[in-house]
Order: C-alpha cells, then structure tokens, then sequence
C-alpha cells in the first residue's frame, strides 16, 4: 500500500515503536523520503517511504492505549500535588483557624507557542482541564524568534512555552553543535528575544524545547526549563505539567527543579532547569455574589 501525507506509519528499521504522522513526501535521489512528526512524542523525522508500515487499527490502539495511560498516571499525580498546594494555602490564608476560607486565587497566565497545530490542541485541553489560564498560538519554528516581542507585548503572561518538533541528527555535525538540531537554534533564539523584553527570570517564566533538543543552549539563552539533557524524546504534554506547576505554586516559594519534573511523563533525563518562583497569587476578601458584575 502507497504511502501518503497524513497516513499514521511506524519505521520497520525502529520496529515500530513510535507513532508517526505523515506530514510530507518528496522525491530525493530517486527516491520516496517521509517527513515525519510523532503522534505522542515532540520528534521530527524523515524516513524512506520503503521503511514505512501502515499501522494498523488495533496496533495504534495498543499504543495509544499505553500513552494515554501515562497520560492519566501524571495527572493523577499532579492533581495531588495541586490538592496538597490549595489546603496548605487556605491554611495560611485563614491563619490554621478552622473558618470558611474568604480568598481567591489568580493562577499563572500562560502563553503556549507551538510549531505542531495538533499538539497544540492536545495541550489547550488539558490546561483547560487542569484550570490554568492560557493562550495558544500555533507557528512555525523558523518564525517564532521574529513573532515572540509583538506576542508578549499582547498577552503579557507570566509564562511562556516555545515548543513543537526537533530532532538531532548525527549526520549534520557532533551532539555539541546546536547547529546539527532541526529547530533547536530557532527555539534559543526565541527564548533570547523573549529575555529582551523579559530579563528577569522569576518576572517571565520560560519553557523551551522539544525532541532531543540541545539543552544547554536553551538554559544559555535564558529559559528556566527545557529539553532534552540526555537528547531523548519528551512527550507531547510534558510542557504543560511543568508549567501547570509553576501556575500554581506561590510567588513567594522557590520550586525545587525535582518538583517540577517528578510528574512529568519523562523526567529529569529528557527535562531539566534550575530553581524558579512559582507565579500564583492570593488574595483577599473573596465576593462571590459580585463575581462577573460590571458597573
């Protein structure tokens, strides 16, 4: 069976082990190359069409099964940590007296930049399930260090997420050289354009990186968090987990980066980061009765 652009394959030469999407097919040297983006995984790739499988119905079940299985696991875990966060909060807010609670909570603002339109989608979900004010915008790689200033102008977060698809390839120069990454010189260079307008790193929280992206040139550059210390690929909503705990944890309580990745679907070998102040803020007498009058 011929492959196509947007069938679901998997590479016989990896033994099917990873999802893919088929994003495009051009003809190189007489032959049929596949780009590729990860269904559940921030990686790009290209493959001959010749090592491609069609999966079928109940093998991509099998796998998705399995990530979303994950995918509960760690929201489970971090809607415990986010339960913990709230009673220790309404216990100082009421100094530890046993009376009803009269605060209200402003969560950190996100602004989600991504180069996958698909994992955008997936990530906007689940922030809307978690409870974490958030904008989303979908661009490419390549544009996103020219459209960051005019984006923080606009929605003014207090955090910010640069991600989609990258990949290191061997061919193209040493593990060392940024320059050998599909897009992790585009993602740095964000993050220096976000740190223009931003210096501070506890004002704007940034998240950077994808897929085995070069890791120390993300920190350089000025995020808080990113990807990938050891060059393995990271799930598709690892970004929101670790962002969703700075959302909500106090501004005036550091995060241990440990914190931060223990509920990750890949923890401290794909993320990593250094100590940041959470975003959230308390505050006080909460009126339900006016909430969403105007004058």
């Amino acid at each position: 069976m011929a492959i196509k652009k947007m069938d679901i394959v998997g590479r016989r030469s990896y033994n099917c082990d990873i999802l893919f999407r088929v994003i495009d097919i051009i003809e190189k040297d007489g032959q049929q190359i596949a780009y590729l983006y990860g269904e559940y995984i921030r990686l790009a790739a290209d493959a001959p069409c010749d090592d491609l499988v069609i999966m079928g119905k109940a093998e991509r079940q099998k796998l998705t099964n399995e990530y979303r299985s994950k995918e509960e696991q760690s929201l489970e875990l971090f809607r415990q940590d986010v339960s913990l966060l709230k009673q220790r909060q309404e216990y100082d807010a009421t100094g530890g007296y046993a009376k009803q609670a009269n605060f209200f909570q402003i969560p950190g603002k996100v602004l989600h930049l991504d180069g996958d339109q698909s994992y955008l989608k997936k990530c906007l979900a689940l922030y809307e399930k978690i409870g974490i004010p958030v904008y989303g915008i979908h661009c490419n790689e390549k544009e996103m260090p020219g459209k960051i200033g005019g984006l923080l102008d606009y929605y003014r977060p207090d955090i910010l997420v640069v991600t989609g698809h990258d990949a290191y390839s061997k061919s193209k120069g040493k593990m060392s050289d940024v320059n050998a990454y599909r897009h992790s010189r585009h993602f740095a260079q964000t993050v220096r354009e976000a740190r223009k307008k931003v210096p501070h790193l506890d004002q704007l929280v940034i998240f950077a990186g994808a897929c085995q992206s070069h890791f120390e040139s993300l920190i350089t550059a000025g995020a808080n968090f990113a990807s990938s210390p050891s060059r393995i690929n990271i799930h598709a909503l690892d970004p929101v987990y670790i962002v969703a705990k700075i959302s909500f944890t106090p501004f005036m309580e550091r995060i241990h980066v440990w914190d931060v990745l223990r509920n990750t679907l890949t923890g401290e070998k794909g993320l990593g980061g250094i100590e940041t102040r959470g975003v959230l803020r308390t505050g006080m007498p909460y009126r339900p009765e006016y909430a969403g009058e105007g004058e």
